[in-house]
């Protein structure tokens, strides 16, 4: 979790790659490859730190996916020096 925003990937998703960000009651799923929202939504702010973040770790985001696919263990992202926990 960062700025109160949890990042969450699920073991039995399909579609593409993404994830999903909640924040204050509202959930957005979050294509990786493109980092646009494909179902749901964010304020403004929230998402605007979400992309941010998520552009800078969009190679472990889809390792994550990978995982996730494989069901494997899922590793910890950091984001602004906090760490952000999948499950």
């Amino acid at each position: 979790m960062f700025f109160g925003i949890a990042i969450r990937m699920y073991f039995r998703e399909h579609g593409p790659p993404h994830f999903h960000a909640i924040y204050a009651g509202e959930d957005a799923t979050i294509a990786i490859e493109t980092l646009q929202v494909i179902e749901g939504r964010l304020n403004r702010r929230a998402l605007n730190l979400v992309l941010d973040w998520a552009e800078s770790h969009r190679a472990e985001l889809m390792e994550n996916w990978n995982r996730a696919r494989e069901h494997e263990l899922l590793r910890t992202i950091k984001a602004a020096g906090v760490r952000v926990w999948f499950g």
